[in-house]
């Protein structure tokens, strides 16, 4: 089976989007097309680009970046789920994907975003740009959530609406027809 990787990456001690990410873990779960991993970049804990080498050399001096390294080479897809700092992604997220680069390379991307007014497309948009940098397939749809705690029930719950459903459903759809065309010409 296909393996997506759901990167959350907030890293902030309140960080108000976990139920978001959460939300994501479950419906591609229940989709049942994927094996799914998760990856809180929290608890992933990387530091600050600390490799002595340019990650396209792949010359991984330290644990965490084999280790990131493994986590991200293993997935056929991935899933960032991103607030929006700033009109731009969390520095955390941005670190993550800097950290590695041939790692990325040939991997269908979809994004999940969420915010205020936005639902953190200008956060879509930055992420989109570094990420047509490592050479990857990042979808041009992508599922914004505005004003998204109006949707965390008082359980920490992201209770969706039926258009968040439809997309999130929509992007999981195309993120495994292209998953399979990737490793069918592989």
């Amino acid at each position: 089976m296909l393996k997506l990787l759901i990167i959350f990456g907030s890293t902030r001690p309140k960080r108000g989007g976990l139920p978001v990410a959460h939300w994501v873990l479950e419906e591609a779960r229940q989709a049942g097309t994927f094996d799914v991993m998760f990856a809180d970049l929290k608890t992933v804990n990387l530091p600050l680009l600390d490799e002595p080498e340019h990650p396209a050399q792949q010359k991984y001096t330290k644990d965490h970046t084999q280790a990131w390294s493994q986590t991200v080479s293993a997935a056929d897809a991935v899933v960032f789920v991103t607030p929006e700092y700033d009109y731009f992604p969390p520095a955390a997220l941005v670190n993550a994907i800097q950290f590695l680069a041939k790692e990325w390379a040939g991997k269908p991307i979809g994004i999940v975003s969420y915010g205020g007014v936005s639902g953190g497309l200008r956060s879509t948009q930055a992420l989109r740009l570094l990420l047509s940098a490592v050479n990857n397939m990042t979808l041009s749809g992508s599922v914004p959530i505005a004003f998204y705690q109006q949707y965390i029930k008082e359980d920490g719950v992201l209770e969706a609406n039926e258009p968040m459903k439809k997309g999130l459903h929509g992007l999981l759809t195309e993120l495994h027809r292209m998953a399979v065309l990737v490793r069918q010409n592989q």
